[in-house]
């Protein structure tokens, strides 16, 4: 299976539907704790332990992936795709684009 690239809505609708689902934030602790979605895994991509905490997290599972503007949560996609893992949703522009658009 593909990446799937999600726009805010898209993303969110499709979290609501699968509610095993894990979002990701790949952004920093810093960005994180400034604001983040709820219920939000915080795996900082620029970490020097992002591989080793990715690499312990089901590949079975279906991850929503997100940054501040979606280059990040593209590259952590590819990685995780890489690595195995099927079932991943990245959301375009990012939490930029969220809270610009989601109520």
């Amino acid at each position: 299976m593909e990446i799937k690239n999600l726009t805010p809505q898209e993303f969110a609708e499709n979290f609501k539907n699968i509610p095993e689902a894990i979002i990701l934030d790949v952004r920093t602790p810093e960005e994180f704790e400034s604001g983040h979605l709820p219920g939000a895994l915080n795996i900082n991509i620029m970490g020097h332990e992002f591989h080793e905490m990715i690499d312990e997290l089901d590949k079975n599972r279906t991850y929503f992936v997100y940054c501040k503007a979606g280059g990040r949560s593209s590259n952590a996609c590819q990685y995780m795709h890489m690595q195995g893992f099927q079932n991943l949703n990245n959301m375009v522009g990012g939490f930029l684009a969220w809270e610009g658009s989601i109520e």
